[in-house]
């Protein structure tokens, strides 16, 4: 795996070689095109005024109407302007072609009079459609000894767009300077080009109509000491170019532009090795940062840092830097970076316990992996539930950190992993005395240790596995169920018993139901509930049942226990709730009324992902809530207090009935029948069986039903057996009976059979 400064140092590089590549290639100038409305949109700026454009408008064409016009109106022009003082008269109009003779002799005296004050175009034009030779024009003859003579060369990028205009260009054999060059008085060498300043706002550039300036209608003061454009601005007179940022405008619009970006001075196109260097700066800040927050701050904070820098030394210093390139690069590193930092982050959770910081059971069983003959040692909090009913997740988490703290003094290698909720495990070294290193632990795991400014006595016992020829994974569920035994022995430690054939049975079984489930072989029987009052069966008890197609009739004492303890009590219980109200959408069709009571595991209480199931199985059943009973017992609120009774007000909320189930076996019955919301209780068969004979266990019964009713409970007695218990029981008031006298457990098919005979008990 590569380590942290060789990745940064792989990314610095191959991201400024990119950054290079695509500089070089066409597409590094595309995206530079690209960019050049936002960099030049950044800050607009006015025009300074010193040009004037004297616009060839739809007006004046409408004015003068006859199209090419007489040069007897260019002359009134050019002497008005010269009257008015202008510094500058320059055309973007071609004269290489003869007109009307008065009018080319009109003009030529106003050009005379002008005394060199006016400039005319010259440029290279086809000679012919189907010959790329050009020829130069050229005023004609009549006018040339009176002007100067400039070019008036565009030449449009790829994609139709004018970004670069020309400091001079080479006409009849003669260097020529641009019409911008020539107003803005800058020499420079022919075909030579500069970047157009296109954050300049072309609507700020002052504009005269032609007709007005020929009679005389404009104020002198708009024309005095300013450089004057002449050209057409009429849609209909054509000479229209794109540009990134005005998009089409008149091609004397462009050479205004032109004119005052040089009259600022002249810019230059700057080697893209500069922003690139800069890049490489910021390239090297991403990669060194580590958080994803981290690395979207420094990735905006150096592209905002290149991009001022960059426009900084375009508006100042008139250098038009490279910058897509180097900005792109900049961004791609960022993302480059926070997905790594997400991919990081990923495995770094998959490999971490989220409360502890410690490595998990993945990173145990990784590491593992690429060692061989060490001694597995798997510790237990057995008191973890207790601790964290009174300490709460948080504390109890430091709890287990500082017992991991105190086993780092044997581990080998430094490494502690937290590999279950209340389970540590470390790892020594197979020529470790396993006694003298562990015994000499139970004195320091002896001390309490300090959590939530309390300190909290912990009860741990140890398991150890000497077998590595059994591999990593069966190793230490070797140590783990030996840690479970010393528990339950009373002892520190306990070695592993490698042959033990009950686990083996045991997690062959809990195989077995993941396909059981699957294939729909679990089966759902009813106990029949009858109500006292009204003489018939009035409820039912959901029971699974499992018949194994090699093993036979498998009891729901073995494995819904192994299902609570390998943690698949949830997706059995779901099956069976499933189960139940198909059955009860069947059966209620004809006895609206009957409800299905469902035992409800402790450990699902407080789970949210269960009672996010339930709730997704009621929103898509064609049943009430109400046609549901949710049976718990007492010890369901043990562990967590707060999340049982918040989940089971919760049921109650949306109309499911709670029951408590084995009523007087528990500890704290009282206390629980206060604080749990409770719709009924079942009283336990060993207190109603015989009540009818022992007076002890009838004043229980009599007492709890009186109590029950008190608190408006529902009273449910189990393990009715024979008629004289039954009699009883109606005697004492008692709501339910449920019994084999009643009937056992029995398939959906013969339930709807028992509910539509309808048939009492006579008692």
């Amino acid at each position: 795996m590569l380590t942290r400064r060789r990745s940064n140092v792989l990314i610095a590089i191959a991201m400024f070689v990119v950054g290079v590549l695509i500089a070089l290639s066409p597409i590094g100038a595309a995206f530079d095109r690209a960019l050049g409305p936002a960099r030049f949109g950044v800050a607009h700026r006015t025009a300074s005024g010193q040009v004037v454009i004297v616009e060839m408008d739809a007006r004046s064409a409408a004015t003068i109407k006859r199209w090419p016009w007489s040069r007897t109106n260019y002359a009134d022009v050019v002497d008005h302007l010269r009257q008015a003082g202008a510094a500058s008269i320059v055309f973007d109009v071609d004269f290489s072609a003869n007109s009307d003779a008065p009018g080319d002799r009109a003009f030529a005296n106003a050009l005379r009079r002008a005394h060199g004050l006016v400039a005319m175009p010259t440029f290279g034009q086809s000679a012919d459609s189907s010959e790329h030779r050009t020829i130069d024009a050229l005023p004609i003859a009549l006018f040339r000894p009176f002007v100067a003579l400039a070019s008036v060369s565009i030449s449009p990028d790829a994609d139709g767009q004018v970004r670069l205009m020309p400091l001079g260009t080479i006409t009849a054999e003669t260097p020529r300077p641009s019409l911008s060059a020539y107003i803005a008085q800058r020499s420079g060498t022919a075909d030579a080009q500069f970047p157009v300043d296109m954050s300049i706002d072309p609507n700020t550039i002052p504009r005269l109509s032609f007709v007005d300036v020929q009679n005389g209608a404009v104020n002198p003061s708009s024309v005095r000491g300013r450089n004057i454009l002449i050209g057409a601005t009429a849609i209909e007179m054509g000479d229209r170019y794109g540009t990134p940022s005005w998009g089409v405008i008149p091609g004397v619009v462009v050479q205004a532009l032109a004119a005052e970006t040089l009259l600022r001075g002249v810019p230059t196109v700057g080697s893209m090795i500069v922003p690139l260097l800069l890049a490489a700066l910021g390239i090297a800040l991403i990669v060194s940062v580590r958080s994803g927050e981290h690395i979207f701050l420094t990735t905006a904070g150096a592209s905002l840092s290149l991009s001022t820098i960059v426009l900084g030394a375009q508006h100042w210093l008139l250098i038009y830097f490279p910058l897509a390139a180097s900005l792109g690069v900049i961004t791609l590193t960022g993302v480059v970076c926070a997905l790594r930092e997400m991919a990081d982050r990923f495995r770094t959770q998959r490999i971490v316990d989220e409360l502890t910081g410690l490595p998990n059971i993945r990173a145990f069983e990784l590491e593992r992996r690429e060692s061989s003959g060490e001694t597995i040692v798997v510790a237990l909090l057995e008191n973890y539930e207790s601790l964290l009913a009174v300490l709460g997740t948080r504390a109890s988490a430091d709890v287990v950190m500082r017992v991991a703290d105190r086993l780092l003094l044997v581990a080998q290698g430094g490494a502690i992993y937290r590999t279950g909720e209340r389970q540590l495990s470390f790892a020594l070294a197979a020529d470790s005395p396993v006694n003298e290193s562990l015994e000499g632990l139970r004195a320091i795991l002896l001390r309490p240790v300090e959590a939530a400014g309390r300190l909290v006595d912990i009860t741990v016992a140890l398991g150890v596995s000497i077998d590595p020829a059994a591999g990593c994974e069966r190793q230490h569920a070797d140590a783990a169920i030996a840690a479970e035994q010393a528990g339950r022995d009373g002892v520190f430690w306990q070695l592993s018993d490698t042959r033990n054939e009950d686990l083996e049975r045991s997690i062959s079984l809990m195989g077995e139901l993941d396909a059981a489930l699957e294939a729909g072989e679990i089966e759902v029987h009813y106990q029949p509930k009858y109500s006292l009052r009204a003489d018939r069966i009035a409820s039912v008890e959901a029971l699974v049942r499992w018949p194994h197609k090699t093993r036979g009739f498998v009891s729901p004492e073995v494995f819904v226990t192994l299902a609570e303890k390998t943690n698949r009590i949830a997706p059995l219980t779901l099956y069976v709730l499933q189960i139940v109200m198909k059955d009860l959408a069947v059966w209620r069709n004809d006895h609206r009324d009957v409800t299905a009571a469902v035992n409800i595991s402790a450990k699902l209480l407080s789970t949210a992902s269960f009672n996010a199931s339930v709730e997704d199985l009621l929103a898509v059943a064609k049943i009430p809530a109400t046609a549901l009973i949710f049976e718990v017992t007492e010890s369901a609120a043990m562990s967590d207090p707060a999340g049982a009774v918040a989940a089971l007000r919760h049921y109650r909320e949306i109309g499911i009935a709670v029951s408590m189930d084995d009523y007087g076996t528990g500890q704290s019955t009282l206390t629980y029948l206060r604080e749990l919301p409770l719709n009924e209780i079942k009283i336990d068969r060993s207190f109603v069986q015989h009540a009818h004979l022992n007076r002890a266990d009838a004043v229980l019964v009599q007492s709890t039903i009186q109590m029950a009713h008190d608190l408006n409970l529902k009273v449910v007695a189990e393990g009715i057996e024979d008629i004289a218990c039954l009699r009883f029981l109606r005697s004492c008031g008692c709501d339910f009976a449920q019994g084999y006298l009643i009937s056992k457990a029995v398939p959906a098919h013969m339930l709807i059979a028992m509910l539509d005979q309808k048939a009492k008990i006579a008692a």
